[in-house]
């Protein structure tokens, strides 16, 4: 009989003390506390007698924003609240698990670093949302609630590979969504939303580094088993974090954004085939060496399945077009 250490198989379980050497490495990818960027480096001070001032050019700066950017900027603010979900499914993952919540193992600690720096986009995006007056604060926050009552999965079943190829997409999926607001904001006339979302998108890129490291490891460690993993979660497909965000009196919410951030290029079906494009060619699934069987057939797979994307993503785009208004409670039940 087969014995099983944390979870997994003898085999797998090698594998994972192993990458945890890789984990350890890469912990420099995490800001010392102390040198990274706070919300307040940004927002106004209102401890200073020129906030009220402060405010002022903050509203006056987002008065160009369009309504469709509003939406997409909730959107992405709800996402990044979510986060107790997300670190939640992390700690899942079998063999790597923190069983303690207080672990000094190198992937506890990734964990909760990566969680301490990704609270900060939330905190920053909801408290300039707040002070700018242009969106329903209650309705964006009855949204936030429901994503987190309703949960989140990668649909990795709680491994590891799978796992790190979903954020490793997830990462670079943020990453591109929160520069793009950031370049729409600019020229909306926004510097101030221009360069939070730029920051933002400075710690999604180093998020992504380190995820995609890990799993490169795995390639190099496991490579039958990671690529029949990537084969499995691309079948699966890969699922937006907030895909369950819902509104009683809103039906359809999530979709009708992921629309709108297509529409105006924000994020887009084309982003998602650029990004399994990229993993690809990254862990240069091509060039292994000596697949055979279901293996081979997965890599084949994999290496043609970006093309069938982009052909679904010329499709995607005429749908996206604006024949139809799209009604938000977030910006007060305007339609764009």
């Amino acid at each position: 009989m087969e014995t099983t250490v944390l979870g997994v198989d003898a085999r797998k379980s090698d594998i994972l003390r192993e990458l945890e050497n890789c984990v350890a490495e890469n912990l420099r990818l995490l800001k010392p506390v102390n040198a990274i960027w706070q919300p307040s480096d940004f927002l106004p001070n209102l401890a200073t007698d020129g906030w009220v001032g402060q405010i002022r050019r903050l509203r006056e700066g987002a008065q160009g924003l369009s309504d469709e950017l509003w939406v997409v900027v909730v959107g992405d603010m709800i996402t990044e609240e979510a986060l107790p979900s997300y670190q939640t499914t992390l700690n899942r993952l079998k063999g790597l698990a923190d069983d303690t919540g207080v672990s000094d193992r190198p992937m506890a600690r990734w964990s909760r670093g990566w969680t301490a720096e990704e609270k900060r986009h939330g905190e920053i995006l909801y408290t300039y949302l707040y002070l700018t007056g242009k969106v329903d604060m209650r309705a964006v926050e009855v949204t936030t609630q429901h994503l987190i009552r309703n949960g989140f999965t990668m649909n990795d079943g709680g491994d590891p590979y799978k796992g790190f190829i979903y954020t490793s997409f997830q990462e670079r999926a943020t990453k591109i969504s929160h520069a793009n607001c950031g370049k729409l904001a600019e020229s909306a006339g926004d510097g101030l939303l221009r360069k939070i979302c730029a920051s933002i998108a400075s710690d999604e890129a180093r998020h992504e580094s380190a995820y995609k490291l890990f799993f490169k490891r795995i390639v190099e460690l496991d490579p039958e088993g990671a690529v029949l993993a990537f084969r499995d979660m691309m079948k699966s497909r890969i699922t937006m974090p907030a895909s369950l965000m819902d509104h009683e009196e809103d039906p359809g919410l999530f979709g009708r954004y992921a629309l709108v951030a297509e529409r105006i290029g924000v994020y887009t079906a084309k982003d998602y085939a650029d990004i399994l494009q990229h993993l690809v060619q990254y862990w240069n699934i091509e060039g292994i060496p000596g697949l055979s069987g279901e293996a081979a057939q997965a890599q084949e797979y994999l290496c043609g399945l970006a093309t069938r994307y982009y052909r679904l993503a010329d499709r995607l785009k005429e749908k996206a077009r604006p024949d139809v208004g799209l009604t938000f409670r977030w910006i007060f039940d305007r339609s764009v």
